[in-house]
Parts: C-alpha cells; sequence; structure tokens
C-alpha cells in the first residue's frame, strides 16, 4: 500500500504517520481491494485539517475534517472514510449479486428449476399436443399493488449555501457523505451531484 503524504505549515510526524496506516489497514479488510492513498494535512489559523483520499475501482473516497488537534482531525477523516467504505462495499455486493441473478436467468434452460433466489417465473407449456407445446416464462404480479407513504424529510446537509467549484463541491458532497449534493458555481449558476449506484459522481446543470 502506497501512501503519499503532504504537508501545509506543519510537520507529518511519525505518530501520526502511524495513526493513519492503522486506519487505511482497517479500511483495507473492508473493501478486500490493494489501494494508494493520499494524505494532505494542513494548519490554517490554528485549525488542523486532514484530508485523506483513497482510489476505489469505481472512483475515489475522500475523508475531511478538520478539529484543534492534527490527531483528531485525522480520527475522524478515517472515521469518514470507514463510513463511505461500508456502504461503498454494500452496493459493491449488491450490484454483484444482481448481475450473478440475471447471469443464472439468462442460463436458464426452461427445464431445470432455477435456484431458490432467482425463482421469479413460472414455467407454463402452451400448444395442442406436448410434441408442440412451446415453453413460456409467465411472470407473477401481486394482485394488489403494495403503497408505502411517503415521509419528507428537511435537509440542509444536501445543499450548500455558498457558491462552490467543481472540485470543493465533490469534496463538500464525500465530506456530508450525500448522494445529491446541490450548489451554485462561482457564477452563480445552480449544480446538481448525484452519486450513481456505481459510485461514480455524475453532474446535472439545472437549466
Amino acid at each position: 500500500m502506497n501512501v503519499e503524504y503532504t504537508g501545509r505549515h506543519c510537520e507529518v510526524t511519525p505518530a501520526i504517520r502511524k495513526e493513519v496506516e492503522a486506519g487505511l489497514t482497517k479500511l483495507r479488510k473492508i473493501l478486500g481491494d490493494k489501494f494508494d492513498a493520499k494524505v494532505i494535512l494542513a494548519v490554517e489559523k490554528h485549525r488542523h485539517k486532514a484530508e485523506i483520499t483513497i482510489s476505489t475501482r469505481n472512483g475515489p473516497l475522500v475523508g475531511l475534517a478538520q478539529a484543534k488537534d492534527m490527531s483528531i482531525a485525522v480520527s475522524e477523516a478515517l472515521d469518514h472514510l470507514e463510513k463511505q467504505a461500508v456502504k461503498y462495499k454494500t452496493r459493491w455486493q449488491s450490484k454483484k449479486r444482481s448481475a450473478r441473478k440475471s447471469e443464472e436467468v439468462k442460463k436458464w434452460n426452461g427445464h431445470s428449476p432455477l435456484p431458490d433466489e432467482v425463482q421469479t417465473v413460472v414455467q407454463n407449456k402452451i400448444g395442442l399436443t406436448e410434441k408442440t407445446a412451446v415453453p413460456v416464462a409467465v411472470h407473477r404480479y401481486p394482485a394488489v399493488a403494495r403503497t408505502t407513504e411517503v415521509h419528507l424529510v428537511h435537509s440542509s446537509d444536501s445543499v450548500s449555501m455558498r457558491p462552490l467549484t467543481l472540485e470543493e463541491a465533490i469534496k463538500e458532497a464525500h465530506f456530508r457523505d450525500r448522494d445529491v449534493f446541490v450548489f451554485r458555481d462561482p457564477k452563480g449558476k445552480v449544480m446538481i451531484l448525484h452519486r450513481t449506484r456505481d459510485g461514480k459522481m455524475e453532474l446535472i446543470e439545472a437549466p
């Protein structure tokens, strides 16, 4: 695992390196991947900022934090990264199961039973005789569609109150752990960042 450190107006001490690498080792156990990491530590007006970025197959994960002490900032950035890693792994496993299920349905020959987890169709045969009968997959749907009550929650965490560049908005969305983030660019145009199911960030320009 390669870790690149950058210190801005501060020294990257051995203790900080040890704390970062211990946290990254924990992340590797969650993601099961070998990844590179970039660590930027900065001190601005007595505020200690930590930015830790790791690369995954479907894009980077970024942990941002600031505190009065650099060790606390690093710990909070690692905690934020851990939450993102768990979320990323859950999405990846769900996508993998869905792809496997689709592949098993494609391989189904119409005669052998489907696995339990993909038995969403029932085989019927249509025809006058056994020789002319054609297998047909019939999807069954519930007689009454289920509906759920919609709950609306107002969230200020998904909207930036100040203009941001695209790079700043992406980091802010990662920091706030938002799948949808609304902001204005420096010219005042409304922009929307949307995290897709594969973990990538999609930019939508409002008309």
